[in-house]
């Protein structure tokens, strides 16, 4: 890689994270950490308004802005195709959200460019999510999003139907399967809801709080310490 190219590339590493430390930039760049601190120490003296310090870590100050990014052919390929996956299983805000950021990403590749990703010998059928569990899997996720307090008819895996006043804190993707991870207030605990299996959903016009111990990250150390610690070979959703 050029140093020009290194230098640009380093910009955009540091940018895109809250902080990036030299040892990660270097891993990534594949070149020493002494080299990664003579180019941060280059870029600083140019103007660059990089804050942070060896040992520390790095990261971009407010206000600087470059041009709009070019993307290499394989870069493009990748996002054409993960836009393409994910529309299949995303809920319909989000997929259409996808897609137009994916026009954009088109709009400035070269022509060449273009051809070769609209031609691309990789399809991702429509297989995914049916429309009714797309739309319920929009309201969890924007529920989450305002912390809205839901009421929702539940069928379990044993075909038993109950009713639920849940906090939704994280809508979880397995594969082919989302589930909802919750706080539930019949319970007194956490759950989690196959979103293909809840049948009705209403809003209770209510909000929640992040209190402690009913917090998504409340919820996972719960669940790593069940699971001891361990990580699976092949994951499983956690079911209510």
């Amino acid at each position: 890689m050029r140093r020009a190219d290194r230098l640009f590339s380093i910009v955009q590493l540091i940018r895109g994270r809250r902080l990036s430390t030299a040892a990660w930039l270097a891993e990534r760049l594949e070149v020493s950490p002494r080299t990664v601190y003579r180019d941060v120490a280059d870029l600083q003296h140019q103007g660059v308004p990089i804050e942070g310090e060896a040992g520390v870590g790095y990261r971009l100050g407010r206000g600087f802005d470059l041009p709009p990014l070019m993307f290499t052919l394989d870069e493009a390929r990748a996002l054409a195709m993960a836009t393409q996956m994910a529309s299949q299983w995303l809920d319909p805000a989000l997929a259409l959200a996808a897609s137009d950021a994916m026009s954009r990403v088109m709009s400035v590749l070269p022509a060449s460019m273009r051809a070769e990703i609209e031609h691309m010998p990789i399809v991702a059928p429509g297989s995914g999510l049916e429309p009714a569990v797309a739309r319920q899997l929009q309201t969890l996720r924007e529920a989450t999003q305002k912390r809205e307090v839901l009421q929702i008819d539940y069928e379990d895996l044993r075909n038993q139907h109950t009713t639920r006043a849940v906090w939704p804190l994280g809508c979880f993707y397995w594969g082919t399967v989302w589930t909802l991870a919750a706080w539930c207030e019949n319970r007194s605990d956490f759950r989690s809801f196959r979103v293909d299996r809840i049948r009705s959903i209403a809003p209770a016009d209510r909000r929640f709080g992040a209190r402690a111990g009913r917090t998504l990250a409340d919820m996972l150390r719960q669940v790593s310490a069940r699971e001891g610690g361990k990580r699976h070979t092949k994951a499983e959703p956690p079911i209510s």
